[in-house]
């Protein structure tokens, strides 16, 4: 108490309590961070990691034994704890009448049976995979069949279901279909389809189910954090979703993005967050690796979210998600 009370540890330290207020200001203020260059969307997707700073100036306050530093660090405490503390707690539930999960199984699966089976094994009674290949696309119908009876493959999505499907089709999320797309036939571009619609018959009513991988995010010299495809997607998906008429919907699917970006706020306006409402933890799912973010989602609106997590890795890139809900 007496060296707080000497006005010198409050005049140390100026650049520390810079940063201290900038880093508070920066997650207080991170919807009105420019969108130019992708650079509000970096910021958002990674948002909770800028806590990781606190430790480091928190260390360096105390090495200069600037209490200003120290006070100044209560900003962004408190702003990452208004905007991250809900998720520290486990928000899941018992129960739920209804499995569903979603997977990007990646392009470059090594082993796309190995894959199938774990998904399989999951008991999942709904689920979604992207970023099937031509190639990959038999291995899942095989594998999957027993357990699944009703699927439907659009393009490089499909849904698997031991549920009755109906009024399937394509949800057009404004993907580029490469040169001179739109001269192709339909024919041609529908393999390049990454979003579909179908009905899910349940004993409580129909289920209107989304499946969506929006465009990658893009990071070059030039462009910096490119966005430009996946929020276009996400502003079509957003539309569509709006106008659903089913009162119950499901959303499943790689959306290349985190629920805080800014991107996704036709959708998030909509729709809850599963692992936001009733998950444990931040969920995320990308690399599978070392998980960094949450790009894999399941978003739901007119039903009751009980649970969500995250399956084990599987030979994708991606973690598989996993969510009850209950009507």
């Amino acid at each position: 108490m007496r060296t707080v009370s000497r006005p010198e540890p409050w005049k140390r330290g100026p650049v520390l309590v810079a940063l201290a207020l900038l880093l508070g200001l920066v997650m207080l203020f991170h919807a009105r961070i420019t969108g130019r260059g992708g650079i509000g969307s970096l910021v958002e997707t990674f948002l909770p990691w800028l806590g990781l700073f606190v430790p480091v100036l928190l260390v360096g306050a105390l090495r200069r034994r600037s209490a200003a530093a120290v006070a100044a660090l209560l900003l962004p405490v408190l702003v990452w704890l208004n905007l991250f503390g809900p998720l520290l707690a486990d928000k899941s539930r018992a129960g739920g009448d209804l499995t569903v999960v979603s997977h990007n199984v990646g392009a470059d699966n090594p082993d796309p049976v190995g894959t199938a089976r774990d998904l399989a094994a999951s008991g999942a009674d709904v689920l979604a995979l992207e970023e099937i290949t031509p190639q990959a696309k038999p291995l899942y119908e095989k594998e999957l069949a027993t357990a699944y009876p009703h699927h439907t493959a659009q393009g490089t999505v499909g849904l698997w279901s031991t549920l009755p499907l109906s009024d399937t089709r394509l949800v057009d999320i404004k993907q580029d279909a490469g040169p001179l797309g739109a001269t192709k036939p339909a024919e041609v571009t529908r393999d390049y389809a990454r979003a579909l619609r179908t009905t899910l018959a349940t004993d409580q009513g129909p289920l209107a189910v989304y499946v969506a991988h929006l465009g990658s995010v893009r990071v070059n010299p030039r462009g910096g954090f490119s966005t430009g495809s996946r929020d276009r997607g996400a502003r079509a998906l957003g539309e569509a979703i709006a106008a659903e008429r089913n009162e119950r919907v499901v959303l499943l699917g790689d959306l290349n993005g985190s629920m805080d970006d800014r991107a996704f706020d036709g959708i998030t306006s909509r729709m809850r967050s599963v692992q936001a409402v009733a998950g444990d933890g931040f969920g995320f799912t990308w690399p599978a690796t070392f998980p960094m973010a949450r790009i894999d989602q399941i978003l739901v609106r007119g039903v009751e979210p009980r649970s969500s997590w995250s399956l084990p890795a599987t030979g994708s890139d991606h973690l598989p998600v996993a969510a009850k809900i209950s009507w």
